[in-house]
Order: structure tokens, then sequence, then C-alpha cells
């Protein structure tokens, strides 16, 4: 009789859930069971595997080197499991039924945009919801099968796929702003001038990042006028307003036709890639690794090919 003949699966969620929640009693919570429930079955489990899983202490409880590795071979296999099981064409389960997404501006601009022809063509069954809000929210909470944030907003309790390579962010303005006031040299000069400021979704304004390595530095602007969509921005822009500071792939078509101008070219600074994220307390719908693929794609990444890991894998 083999290692696996003897494991039941259910505690092997157990074990996965404890090592998710970090507490015997959140993962009882979590699973619908008595936290003496979830005790035998660790019990259980390691002594079936004739191994120790958890170190556990009256404060903490944290995975022995062989827990850990094996917590991460169970994420992949429960992944594919639910994949697997939600392929089935059940009603409202599966590759059909709605696909909901909660994305900020940009990320809908650039990512999503493009691919809904393609993904239309390969899950026409499937019902796409995308709202398109800039306000930090909990996905889960609020109905959404996944989001779509940059890597360090990711929530740490998340499953994060990374849909694109760093994203640079630089200083623009329209050739009429930059003959009427001059070009800052470096970002001193900012204090000097017009600035449109960037208001994230918590109503805080952006402070601009501004150089590479140890000489990057977050830099409070001056300026009057507060936009929080990057579309209107970009015209303000345009018009002589004063400053931006956006994406540079998002006005890929203004700098192409010499609409808005780059300055500060040798303090740009990269950023974190975009991320799809959604939890992995539940099955993912099957057609939301083939958009994440569909995505990576056309950002000219290579397609999933395994699992994708939580925003904080290094603690399993």
């Amino acid at each position: 009789m083999s290692i696996f003949d003897r494991i039941d699966l259910p505690d092997l969620r157990v074990f996965l859930t404890i090592m998710r929640t970090r507490s015997f009693k959140g993962a009882a919570i979590q699973l619908g069971l008595t936290p003496s429930a979830v005790s035998h079955a660790m019990r259980r489990l390691e002594e079936r595997l004739g191994t120790k899983l958890l170190n556990r202490s009256s404060r903490a409880i944290a995975p022995t080197d062989i827990g850990r590795d094996l917590a991460q071979k169970l994420e992949d296999g429960f992944e594919k499991i639910g994949l697997a099981l939600a392929e089935l064409d059940a009603p409202g389960a599966g590759r059909y039924g709605e696909l909901r997404l909660n994305v900020f501006s940009d990320a809908a601009y650039l990512l999503i945009a493009p691919a809904i022809p393609e993904f239309a063509k390969l899950c026409p069954e499937v019902r796409l919801t995308v709202v398109v809000e800039d306000r930090p929210i909990d996905i889960v909470a609020e109905g959404y099968d996944a989001g779509i944030r940059y890597g360090h907003y990711v929530p740490e309790d998340m499953v994060a796929a990374p849909l694109s390579g760093p994203q640079r962010w630089i200083v623009v303005a329209a050739p009429s702003y930059l003959a009427s006031h001059g070009a800052p040299l470096h970002p001193d000069d900012l204090a000097n001038h017009n600035c449109l400021q960037l208001l994230l979704g918590d109503n805080s304004s952006y402070r601009w990042e501004l150089g590479r390595g140890k000489g990057k530095s977050r830099i409070r602007v001056p300026g009057a006028i507060t936009i929080n969509d990057t579309a209107t921005t970009i015209s303000a822009a345009q018009s002589g307003v004063g400053l931006a500071y956006v994406l540079e792939q998002r006005i890929a078509r203004e700098l192409e036709d010499g609409s808005l101008q780059p300055v500060l070219a040798d303090y740009a600074c990269k950023g974190e890639p975009f991320h799809m994220y959604y939890s992995g307390r539940r099955h993912t719908h099957p057609a939301l690794r083939k958009l994440i693929n569909i995505i990576r794609v056309q950002q000219g990444l290579s397609p999933l090919s395994g699992s994708v890991k939580t925003a904080k894998s290094n603690a399993l």
C-alpha cells in the first residue's frame, strides 16, 4: 500500500488551510469544523506520513522544512484538481457562467480591452463582467472572481499571477508647456512647475517616484489640479496645463505623435508589474487562466504552465 492510499484528502485540505491561516482556530472556522477536529486531522496526517509537518507553540504555528515543501506541492495539485472539476459541463460550473473582474482604469485600458476579442473567441459561453474602478476593495467580499493590481498592492492571502513586466513611470509635458516654462532638469526643479496631482483610490495624492536604486525618492510635487483618472490627466497635459506622471506604456500613442514629450528621462522609475489576483480558498474559474494567458502573451510573456503562488509564498 502506497503512502497516498493511507492518506485522506480532507486531512491534506486541513493541513493546507492551517498553512494559509497560520491558525488551527482560523482553519476550523474556514472549513466549518471544530478546532478539535482540525487538531485530530493534523495528528492523523502526521502519524500516517510518519513525519512532523508543523511546529506548534502556545503563540505560533510554523511549518517544518518537510511541511513547507509538501504545502507547495499540494497547492499545485489541488489547483489542478479544482480546474479539472471546474471544466465539467454542469450548469453554472466549469467554463460556463460568469467571470467577474474588478480592475483599475490603466489595467482595463492596457490589458483587458486588448484581450477581450481573443477571450470572446476562445470562451464564447462565458459572461465576462469587468468593473473599472480605482478604489481598493475586497474582491471576495464584493463578489468578484479576480482583480488586477500592481504586485506590491496584492493582499498577502491572495494568489497572484504576473501579467506584465515591470512598468516604467515617466514625467511628460506638451510642447506648448515646455515652450512656456522650460523643461525640468532635476527632480528638485519640479518645485517651480505646475504638476498634475494624481489622486489614488483612497483619496490620497500619489508621490512621484523618481530615480533608481539608492537614488530613488518619492517626491511630493506642487500643483493646483488633482485628477483621479488617467485619460483626463493625459488630456490636461496635452493642453499644456502642466507636467504629468504616467505609465510610459499608457501614452505610447501620444509619445509617438509628439503631443507629449518626456522630461527627466534619466530619473524615470520602474515600478511593479501588473498582477491578476484571486482567492486561493475557492476553485478558480477555468476561464480566468485563459484570460491570464491571453494577456501574458500580448504583453510578451510566456503562458503560465504551472500553478501560481500566494502573495506571501515565501511563508510556505
